[in-house]
């Protein structure tokens, strides 16, 4: 009587279980018998993304990573990791995302190199250590990245006003032995001028 009763609800569970799955992503279904994804799937893969990107074990301040989705499921990975597993982990959380079909990893580990990492936390301490900019370091992932790649410094990321910017970017350029610095930092500001 149990073993009975015990199948008749594993199989009823099965079925729901299918008759759920097979409802819950019909959009996703339904498009790839013609090979592209609706904009809503899409939308929903980027932002799938950007989490599992963001929230990788040891993606930080030294590292940038950037990504696209393509109507046909495909993500392509960009961007600069200090560390070579951070490759790997990036794309292999990005598989398993639902919808994405092939993932592209596009991203360069930058060489190991004492320099570069001297460059690094004596870059972090110029930037995080202004007064104006100290502010953002207290974020999960800070908004100002530090790339170093033999000597030469990018700064990617995004800063409230063009006045950060240009701190971050000088802040930069004081630190001892860089060749070069690109100030790649988007700025959130509006221009509040009265019309």
């Amino acid at each position: 009587m149990r073993r009975s009763l015990l199948a008749i609800v594993v199989v009823s569970l099965f079925f729901s279980i299918f008759s759920m799955t097979a409802l819950a992503s019909p959009a996703i279904q339904e498009n790839q018998s013609s090979g592209t994804l609706s904009q809503k799937s899409i939308d929903r893969i980027y932002k799938e993304v950007r989490h599992e990107l963001v929230t990788l074990p040891y993606y930080g301040v030294f590292d940038n990573l950037s990504y696209k989705v393509d109507p046909d499921g495909t993500v392509t990975l960009f961007g600069q990791v200090a560390r070579p597993t951070l490759k790997s982990d990036a794309e292999n959380s990005v598989k398993r995302i639902e919808g994405v079909e092939k993932v592209l990893n596009n991203i360069e580990v930058l060489p190991n190199s004492p320099l570069d990492d001297r460059i690094r936390r004596e870059a972090y301490r110029a930037i995080y250590g202004n007064e104006v900019l100290n502010q953002y370091q207290m974020r999960a992932v800070p908004p100002i990245h530090i790339i170093v790649n033999n000597g030469r410094i990018t700064l990617e990321g995004v800063v409230a006003r063009q006045m950060e910017k240009q701190i971050a970017g000088m802040q930069a350029n004081g630190v001892p032995g860089v060749f070069s610095v690109t100030n790649n930092l988007a700025v959130e500001e509006q221009d509040n001028k009265k019309k």
